[in-house]
């Protein structure tokens, strides 16, 4: 998994925005402040909901010091579609080819479920140099990150 002190892998991908889907880059996001890559492994399921409206409810916490992004393996157009339905005010990046997973090694399989490579819940802040400052994961999808930990995360990048 990428770590705290490592350069975060720059990648261009689907941005699902709610009203249409544009390209997102990591670099160039980092020209407008630190970024907040919440990783989740699949819309609509129940704790990824809670998870994802949780960030929706404290994005104050987020705005005022970076820009929060959901990643998962989902279409961009299921996740606009997610993203409206939890009215969410951030946007959601689409890793329908499972690149970022790979790339920042937070992919997991459900063998029991036939679900191969989907996205660990991860949370990473990623300051405006590009380093991670900041890199949580679980392997129990079950777990959702300590929100208070990664807004003070984001307010110290």
């Amino acid at each position: 998994m990428v770590e705290e002190g490592d350069s975060a892998p720059d990648f261009t991908a689907p941005l699902a925005t709610g009203d249409d889907v544009e390209t997102f880059e990591l670099s160039a996001a980092l020209e407008d402040g630190p970024v907040v890559l919440a990783f989740f492994p699949g819309a609509f399921t129940s704790v990824c909901s809670h998870e994802m409206s949780t960030f929706r409810d404290r994005m104050d916490d987020f705005s005022e010091h970076g820009q929060l992004y959901g990643v998962s393996v989902d279409s961009p157009f299921a996740l606009n579609a997610f993203r409206d339905e939890l009215d969410l005010n951030f946007p959601l990046i689409s890793d329908a080819n499972h690149e970022l997973v790979e790339r920042y090694d937070v992919s997991m399989d459900f063998a029991e479920l036939g679900v191969e490579n989907i996205a660990k819940r991860a949370v990473l802040v990623i300051d405006e140099d590009g380093t991670v400052t900041y890199a949580w994961v679980s392997d129990d999808p079950s777990v959702e990150p300590d929100y208070e930990e990664v807004a003070d995360a984001v307010s110290a990048a």
